[in-house]
């Protein structure tokens, strides 16, 4: 493993696990949450040094934060980017194991 660097830790925050990634994951894709600050080479080196696999295509998406209200007080959810990942035909990620 001499060429994981520090940076590819940093570049992937962490899996998301929901009803409509799941359902991806049958289509070789793998949803991680990712700094505002990742561009989509960096997401594709980490992913393809950090689980050994090869990633065809990088799609990110950022989200904006919502208004929303606790106890009659007014919060804010902090804006998040997503990055969904195909990987090569036959090549799947067990991200339940961690690394």
């Amino acid at each position: 493993m001499a060429d994981v660097k520090p940076h590819h830790y940093d570049s992937l925050l962490a899996p998301i696990i929901t009803e409509k990634s799941t359902l991806l994951a049958e289509e070789n894709k793998i949803v991680f949450e990712v700094p505002l600050t990742a561009n989509k080479s960096d997401i594709r080196d980490a992913v393809q040094t950090l689980f050994k696999v090869d990633v065809t295509k990088v799609n990110t998406i950022r989200i904006k934060g919502k208004t929303k209200r606790f106890r009659g007080k007014t919060g804010f959810r902090s804006d998040f980017k997503k990055a969904i990942v195909t990987l090569k035909d036959g090549q799947s990620v067990d991200i339940t194991t961690g690394l």
